[in-house]
């Protein structure tokens, strides 16, 4: 059955519960979060408004999903400077979460009664660079130690990213993987060409006279790449995830101008993302999770493990525990998982809700670390000058 605009507008009002929950809770509440109580407030599982397996309201829902992880590659810091100086301790604090993941998903297994130890350890050893990167630039936050924090997280996005449809559907994995391929190696391609047309003086022209009529055509070609990348996921047999995030890379890599960056988050940010959440809270069964003490249990231990692993790694290479707080944040890759276990029938709504859960309790731990270091910081400031 088709959607008309009552439930468009009724979509877009669910998404503004995520400002207004922040707005009260302050720093304190993420926005995603207000996004998926309205969603689950909406869904079957409560008053039946939104169908989320509907065709419509589904398909608008995967394009949030795509966009979602367009801005997570976008979000990667692979142009800063002090990177590839900080790629080698953060690959290996990166490393010890990955190992340090596989025990702890086993673990998540044993406390949820079943199995999924796999799915587990991936959501465990994930970052989440969309929800760090900003929150430390509002912060102000600029060292050496914040770019090694940047660099495992940016490696922890790429691995545990790719490796989601691979533990969701491991019988698949040949299939998952010649499709991943497909669309990385039209992403290479068009990336190259994108690299060989930025130096043509025509191209320069173009854009300049884009930026002066506003034709927005660095916003139009980048969702052109982004929904052909989808398309050849889904006929490859792999999840949109792949396709989003390499057209995100694409836009790391080559440094597009701000005013595309702040064109995809107003239309990301503004309807898709936010939608995206709401159909996904809209799957997801909290009655459920509340009835299952056992799920209820998984949701704290993938929270608790998750920081001990960062906590873990951060001493072992001698890093300070606020940055280890910051690396634990979750988002991408959980909502990834939920996402494409529901729709695959390889999760049930209420185990899904659960890493979800999880996802939101580490938002919350990232937030506290960001602000930690931005006490110390600040409090290094005002030593150095006062040394001074």
């Amino acid at each position: 059955m088709p959607i008309g605009f009552g439930t468009l507008t009724l979509l877009v009002l669910a998404g503004l519960g995520g400002p207004l929950l922040a707005l009260v809770g302050r720093r304190f509440v993420p926005v995603v979060v207000g996004e998926l109580l309205a969603g689950i407030l909406l869904g079957p599982a409560v008053l039946g408004e939104v169908n989320p397996a509907g065709a419509i309201v589904s398909m608008l829902g995967e394009v949030g999903f795509a966009m979602l992880m367009l801005t997570v590659g976008m979000h990667l810091p692979l142009r800063e400077r002090r990177l590839g100086a900080a790629l080698r301790e953060g690959f290996l604090l990166a490393a010890i979460v990955g190992v340090l993941a596989i025990p702890g998903g086993m673990l998540a297994a044993l406390v949820a009664g079943g199995g999924h130890a796999a799915v587990y350890a991936v959501v465990l050893a994930s970052g989440s660079a969309a929800v760090l990167l900003p929150a430390l630039q509002e912060a102000h936050l600029e060292s050496p130690s914040v770019t090694v924090l940047m660099a495992q997280v940016a490696i922890a996005d790429v691995v545990t990213i790719v490796s989601v449809p691979i533990v969701l559907q491991p019988g698949r994995l040949g299939h998952a993987l010649l499709g991943g391929l497909l669309v990385a190696a039209t992403a290479a391609a068009l990336l190259v060409a994108a690299l060989w047309l930025a130096r043509r003086a025509w191209v320069h022209e173009v854009r300049r006279r884009s930026k002066q009529r506003h034709w927005a055509l660095d916003l139009r070609l980048s969702l052109l790449v982004l929904f052909l990348l989808a398309w050849l996921a889904q006929n490859g047999g792999t999840s949109v995830l792949i396709a989003g995030f390499s057209a995100g890379l694409m836009v790391a890599v080559i440094g597009g101008p701000k005013r595309l960056s702040t064109q995809v988050r107003g239309i990301a940010d503004g309807f898709f993302v936010p939608l995206y959440f709401v159909v996904l809270g809209a799957r997801l069964d909290l009655g459920g999770l509340l009835a299952h003490p056992e799920l209820c249990a998984l949701a704290g231990a993938l929270a608790a493990v998750s920081l001990a692993i960062h906590l873990l790694a951060a001493a072992l290479l001698r890093r300070p525990p606020a940055a280890a707080l910051a690396a634990s944040a979750q988002l991408g890759v959980p909502a990834a998982v939920a996402s494409l276990g529901l729709s695959e029938h390889v999760l049930s709504a209420t185990t899904a809700t659960a890493i979800v859960v999880s996802a939101l309790i580490s938002l919350a731990i990232c937030s506290s670390g960001v602000a930690r270091l931005a006490r110390a910081g600040a409090a290094g400031e005002v030593g150095g000058a006062a040394t001074a």
